[in-house]
């Protein structure tokens, strides 16, 4: 038979008799015979129904849809092309067909059936495709696949970070065999992997104490501080995260936040406190911790050792880590890495260490303890001095600079026992060139007293004057140097009291500039310079002369941004200096005279540190770019950003925005978003500072633009905090002109001025 007409009704005959394997070849050769695009329609759906009965899907939905290709108003094709895709699992595009036969014929209930019971069935498939279960066993197969592709990965990887934040999904990892799962992301030593498993892990912990002890139990202390010992940054940083996560749960910190419903199960966990401190203590000393595990565990230790409020009264956490772990600190601070033998070190480690000594001498409540915490540092530093050992007694000055950076007090009572003073000076003579710098470094931090730098004036100026001009070792020549920058400006902002010659401290701030400004020495030694100016710019010459300098300007930016954050403080104190930011004793006129009448010394003030020019050097500042390095200064995430150096920044700001046309382009460059956490963290001096600084620029610009977002609501506390009888009648009257200017914007920001002033 050739005729197709006459065999598609040989195949209707068969489909009839369920012959549908003959059936399907009748169709199959009609479609072959015809051109009438109406047979090949109807051949088309009937091949499809067969494919149906034999549940064979893929060519029944392709040869439906061949069928609507001809005739996109077959109803039947459309229904059996939606009969297939359903079986095939495509629910929402069989929905699509039968609600196109349900519009062609809305009448007919079996359309209306089928469309209720699929609209159904996908609801029920989101609630399984989407349910946390099935998310959570996708994401670990894809993970745990070698195979699967990166992007796949990093995809699930960050899906399962997520999911962690929220209780519902970390409460399902954690009971469908969760932890182990992310151990075994852990050991595959892929450092992404690694990061997202230790990262879900710390998710799951957030606000759940009952979580947080189950994990510390079941991955084990030991794992999680070799986790962090690893020599990688932000796998280290990751897990003092997870750290710091498990220590606020059991301090008890946001505990009205907690989101466990059986925390009243939980048992003590002060022993686990204490058995994670001294763990980390140990990490301190060890060889195998790398110098970003290390800065990690210094982290961890002054951020949950010091008491955080004074009033309390408890500060056991600080005796015990004095008994445990005061020698170990020293150890860690009294490095240097010219040494041999000396443990993984980062930028930061030795000034880490530095400001735990000193958060640890601040957290003792009396005279006794404070004398045992002395006794401790004096026992340790004078036990290194060695006549036998070079470097026991290089280790020693070391420590005593790590102790003059940080608890001051005890760093100059060891300075003046006998001998100390005399054997730094000493050792500038030695011939090696570590003795030479070991023994600079210490001089520059033991010269923080005119006193101090009288003496070393008298007995060492000379030494220090020959390392600067015959050393061939740039590092030494550069540390010399500061020192001699230091000594120079020992008589403060006092024009009077110049410890050097006229011209000699502008001679010093030209070479710090130079050293600033070359590329090819190492940003180790460049920090040094920087250092440097910072003594150098309380003389006005110099720092009407370095905010000409914009190449030095921008090299001391660029440095600011590097990973040493050491250096964070430094270029803090250049602000300062170059903004006239610092605080001056109001001179009264009857007071200078009867101190004249009496020869007694009396300041004197620079000619250039008069307003004009401050004003300019502030000009100078914002046009290279100042706020755009503030800004990266106050994103370092590290101990070395501390309160005094966010200070420091918040004086900078009051500055830059004291004339009012400089304030759009402060605010231009994201000044208001930086002022916001100077002002709600750091020192009440700090935070006042930066509130006003807020309230100047909030009392002109539109606050929309000026704090975008939910931050317009948040800069209402600090502008309220100045509404202080106790502060002055400036800062009151410019807090209450830029709630006004805020309260004009909406009625939600007038019931919050409302409730804030209710609160003051």
């Amino acid at each position: 038979m050739e005729d197709p007409v006459q065999l598609k009704e040989k195949g209707n005959e068969c489909f009839q008799n369920k012959d549908y394997d003959k059936a399907i070849e009748y169709y199959t050769k009609a479609i072959q015979l015809t051109k009438e695009k109406k047979v090949l329609a109807t051949l088309y759906r009937n091949r499809a129904a067969c494919h149906l009965k034999k549940e064979n899907y893929v060519p029944a939905a392709s040869d439906a849809s061949r069928a609507i290709d001809i005739d996109a108003s077959d109803i039947k094709a459309l229904f059996r092309r939606s009969q297939a895709l359903e079986k095939l699992g495509k629910l929402d595009q069989a929905f699509k067909d039968v609600q196109r036969c349900v519009t062609m014929e809305p009448n007919n209930k079996t359309f209306q059936e089928i469309l209720r019971r699929l609209n159904s069935d996908i609801q029920d498939k989101l609630k399984i495709q989407f349910s946390t279960d099935s998310r959570v066993e996708r994401m670990f197969e894809v993970l745990l696949d070698e195979s699967d592709d990166k992007e796949r990965k990093e995809k699930a990887a960050n899906n399962l970070i997520v999911l962690a934040r929220e209780d519902a999904g970390a409460e399902r990892i954690f009971r469908n065999n969760g932890l182990n799962l992310l151990m075994q992301l852990i050991d595959t030593k892929n450092p992404e992997m690694m990061l997202a498993a230790i990262r879900t892990i710390s998710g799951m912990c957030s606000r759940h104490k009952s979580r947080a002890l189950a994990v510390l139990h079941f991955v084990g202390l030991d794992k999680i501080c070799s986790i962090m010992a690893l020599d990688n940054e932000e796998i280290a940083l990751a897990t003092s995260s997870l750290f710091q996560t498990i220590l606020d749960n059991f301090g008890g910190e946001d505990s009205k936040e907690h989101r466990g419903k059986d925390e009243a199960l939980v048992l003590d966990t002060s022993k686990d406190v204490k058995m994670i401190i001294t763990r980390l203590l140990e990490m301190l000393i060890q060889k195998s911790v790398s110098g970003h595990g290390r800065d990690q565990a210094l982290n961890l230790l002054i951020r949950n050792v010091p008491r955080k409020d004074l009033a309390i009264k408890d500060n056991t956490r600080s005796l015990d880590t004095i008994d445990m772990g005061l020698k170990k600190i020293l150890k860690v601070a009294g490095q240097f890495p010219e040494l041999s033998d000396c443990l993984p070190l980062t930028e930061n480690t030795c000034l880490t260490a530095s400001i735990l000594l000193n958060n640890l001498y601040c957290d003792l409540r009396g005279d006794d303890e404070r004398e045992t915490y002395r006794k401790i540092c004096e026992g340790y530093v004078t036990s290194k001095f060695d006549p036998q050992s070079m470097e026991k007694n290089l280790h020693a000055i070391q420590c005593m600079s790590a102790l003059l950076q940080g608890p001051v007090d005890v760093g100059n009572a060891i300075l003046a026992l006998q001998g100390v003073m005399e054997m730094m000076v000493a050792l500038c003579a030695s011939e090696r060139e570590i003795d030479q710098m070991v023994a600079v470094e210490a001089i520059i931090h033991a010269a923080s007293k005119a006193s101090r730098a009288n003496f070393i004036i008298s007995n060492g100026i000379t030494l220090m004057k020959d390392i600067y001009k015959k050393s061939t070792n740039e590092k030494i020549k550069i540390r010399a140097l500061v020192g001699l920058c230091k000594l120079g400006s020992a008589g403060g902002t006092d024009y009077a009291l110049r410890q050097f010659s006229e011209g000699s401290t502008e001679k010093l701030a030209k070479q710090c500039r130079k050293w600033l400004c070359n590329p090819k020495i190492d940003t180790r030694t460049r920090k040094w310079a920087i250092e440097g100016m910072a003594y150098l710019t309380l003389d006005a010459d110099v720092k009407d002369d370095f905010v000409q300098d914009e190449p030095a300007m921008q090299a001391m930016f660029e440095l600011s941004q590097s990973a040493d954050k050491t250096i964070l403080y430094a270029v803090a104190l250049v602000m300062v200096n170059c903004t006239n930011s610092y605080d001056v004793k109001e001179k009264i006129p009857e007071l200078v005279e009867l101190a004249k009448l009496s020869k007694q010394h009396v300041p004197e003030d620079h000619p250039k540190d008069k307003k004009d020019f401050v004003q300019q050097r502030v000009k100078r500042l914002i046009k290279a770019g100042v706020v755009s390095a503030l800004a990266v200064m106050l994103k370092a995430d590290s101990a070395i950003l501390t309160d005094q150096t966010k200070e420091l920044m918040a004086r900078v700001f009051l500055a830059l925005v004291e004339d009012v046309r400089d304030r759009g382009k402060i605010v231009a460059q994201g000044g208001g978003k930086i002022l916001l956490p100077l002002a709600l963290q750091g020192t009440d001096i700090g935070k006042i500072k930066a509130s006003h600084a807020l309230a100047k620029i909030a009392a002109i610009a539109d606050p929309e633009i000026a704090f975008p977002g939910e931050r317009i609501y948040e800069v209402v506390r600090p502008l309220v905090s100045l509404l202080n009888t106790e502060l002055d009648g400036l800062q009151n009257y410019e807090a209450l002109m830029s709630l006004t200017n805020l309260s004009a914007k909406s009625e939600k920001l007038r019931q919050k001025n409302n409730q804030g002033e209710g609160t003051a």
